[in-house]
């Protein structure tokens, strides 16, 4: 998912419990834990450990707790923090006064599995502000070169105009160009192209003639650099640096 993503310097993390230990005795735990609650109520998590091991899902390298979906964090860290919590009743609906109390403790354990074994975090950031598209429409060379190549392999019929459903396909061509990332990669920016091709009608399946295609694509992109400037996306990617028998994997989310 994050192949063709422009990325920051990758920082190497280390995540040895600290920095969970500093969370969970501080003064936001229990504000967004409460929020995390009531945010996994409403998606039906039915019982204490499921709430726990879905809250621990949603907790991020900010909190201190390696990517959860990582098998090895799951086996080396998670599952022998959950073995080792003495839960009572796991299987029946929990209030939150329980949940906060319980979670503590499991992520207490948590803690105390990453400081016997560390884990070593490649960590990565990039936020998408409309700073990239701004540069190639500024510079109409590089903007009429982007939309001729991206347009060289798009069918035309024999009168030289094109389908609008291809102003999508075309436009992921243009957006290593523009600063953005492939369609499908970053589900807040795949929103924002969404808005701007319902701003232009771009959807209405018609034909057009290449110029007028282009100048739609360029009105696509202008509407995605206001919407990104007025709320820029920021994604980060972290990946576990295993051991060498072990496999790498990483796991792409939105920055806090």
């Amino acid at each position: 998912m994050a192949a063709g993503l422009k990325r920051d310097p990758i920082v190497i993390l280390r995540i040895d419990g600290e920095d969970l230990l500093e969370f969970v005795n501080g003064s936001s735990y229990e504000a967004e834990m409460m929020t995390l609650f009531q945010q996994m109520v409403s998606d039906d998590a039915e019982s204490l450990r499921d709430c726990i091991v879905k809250a621990l899902e949603k907790l991020t390298v900010d909190h201190g707790v390696p990517p959860c979906l990582d098998s090895w964090v799951t086996s080396n860290i998670i599952e022998p923090a959950l073995q080792s919590w003495d839960g009572n009743d796991l299987e029946k609906l929990v209030s939150q006064e329980t949940f906060l109390e319980e979670f503590k403790k499991v992520t207490e354990r948590v803690a105390r599995n990453l400081t016997e074994q560390p884990v070593i975090i490649a960590h990565s950031e990039n936020t998408f502000d409309g700073s990239g598209i701004k540069r190639l429409l500024s510079n109409k060379f590089e903007l009429d070169k982007s939309l001729n190549m991206a347009l060289d392999n798009v069918p035309k019929d024999r009168n030289g105009e094109v389908p609008k459903e291809y102003l999508r396909s075309v436009l992921d061509v243009v957006a290593p160009s523009a600063g953005l990332p492939p369609i499908g990669a970053v589900e807040q920016i795949d929103k924002v192209v969404a808005d701007a091709f319902d701003t232009v009608n771009a959807n209405d399946g018609n034909m057009v003639k290449e110029d007028e295609f282009k100048k739609l694509l360029t009105e696509i992109l202008g509407s995605i650099m206001l919407q990104l400037e007025d709320n820029p996306v920021s994604v980060s990617s972290n990946s576990v640096v295993h051991e060498p028998h072990a496999t790498p994997s990483s796991l792409l989310q939105p920055s806090c």
